[in-house]
């Protein structure tokens, strides 16, 4: 009765993260960017050596970035297009059909390119290097043979890349996993005890404290990376709570001001319940008359904040202790997997409080299945 109670409230797991290919998607304006960018490096570093030859730069300069824009551009789009494609095969294969494409349309471009300036160009005067180019195939092969070994080098870079960035991520992924299966000894005896207790006294509350802790442990035993709604977070959260109130009674006294939170966007699973878990035992447990825990959480402008404050013990090294560094710890690496570089967790300890503050990007009002 209680497994299948617990079921009936678990939440649905989220589908899990592809994984990385190592083309970047050059349908995105980012990478249009980056392409535009390189193309105009290229032509000018390619102007300031042919300076030996001519003297006229800006013609020189102008015609090499007009070109090289139309070959960066088109084969991004080209790879805008195909990426869906080339995802769905081997990295090697894929590579291979990319530099094939891209190869056919330098050619394909450079064709194009001889052709209008014959037809607009006219025929050069002697010594006269020109706006177009008059060696047809010399100009197509050279083009295509200079294609070739970029398009190569860049896919080489862009696979490399791809590979380093998963490594990472596996790394992190797997020491977080680590972090999450250590279910602290301290929380499992207490809940074991609390409910023997209450199994002859309450047998309900008993049952719903086995409810609750099966709950625990499910979302402990998830997958690290997967993301749930910001209100499934909370009531994780809340369960803790329920546990802990069983054994510590009036002592605890958990306040919660969450209503202007977005409950629906996504974030990593256990990031508010350690926070909790903590303040309840480097800090409520440590004080003979209890103390109150005060959770708030506001959504600002593009952000959301989620505070956790506490009363501690009037001592130094709080936030130091091993406990606590290690649950902080699993709490930073799970945002940085989460959001790299736009989320952070900050801490404080002042006038025998201790404040843990989560600081994470609103990615908007999303529900998995829903």
């Amino acid at each position: 009765m209680a497994a299948s109670a617990s079921e009936t409230r678990a939440p649905s797991p989220p589908a899990t993260k592809a994984p990385t290919f190592f083309l970047p998607d050059f349908c995105a304006s980012p990478a249009v960017l980056a392409v535009v960018l390189i193309a105009e490096l290229v032509a000018l570093v390619i102007a300031l050596a042919r300076q030996a030859l001519h003297d006229n730069f800006w013609a020189d300069l102008a015609g090499g970035s007009l070109f090289l824009l139309w070959i960066g551009l088109t084969s991004a789009a080209v790879l805008c297009r195909a990426r869906p494609w080339l995802q769905t095969m081997q990295p090697s294969r894929a590579a291979m059909i990319a530099v094939g494409l891209l190869v056919a349309n330098i050619g394909l471009i450079s064709e194009l390119v001889f052709q209008v300036g014959r037809f607009w160009g006219g025929e050069p005067s002697d010594g006269e290097l020109g706006f177009f180019p008059h060696e047809h195939a010399g100009f197509v092969l050279r083009n295509i043979c200079v294609g070739f070994i970029v398009s190569s080098l860049a896919l080489r870079y862009f696979y490399v890349s791809a590979e380093w960035k998963r490594s990472i991520e596996q790394e992190a992924l797997a020491r977080i996993r680590a972090l999450q299966a250590r279910i602290r000894p301290h929380f499992l005896f207490n809940s074991m005890n609390t409910i023997a207790a209450l199994t002859r006294s309450s047998p309900e509350r008993a049952e719903q404290a086995v409810e609750d802790l099966a709950d625990l442990f499910r979302a402990s035993l998830s997958d690290a990376s997967a993301r749930i709604p910001l209100k499934d977070e909370l009531e994780i959260a809340r369960t803790h709570q329920r546990i802990e109130q069983l054994r510590l009674g009036d002592r605890l006294t958990v306040h919660w001001d969450v209503d202007e939170l977005p409950m629906r966007t996504m974030v990593p699973s256990l990031i508010v319940q350690p926070l909790l878990e903590n303040a309840v035992y480097h800090g409520v447990e440590t004080l003979p008359r209890g103390g109150e825990i005060s959770i708030v959480g506001r959504r600002q402008n593009d952000q959301v904040h989620i505070e956790v404050r506490n009363p501690i013990l009037t001592q130094a090294g709080y936030a130091n202790r091993e406990g606590n560094r290690m649950a902080l710890e699993n709490i930073r690496q799970r945002l940085e997997l989460a959001w790299p570089g736009r989320a952070r967790i900050e801490t404080e300890q002042r006038d025998g409080e201790f404040c843990a503050r989560l600081i994470f990007p609103y990615a908007g009002d999303e529900l998995v299945n829903g």
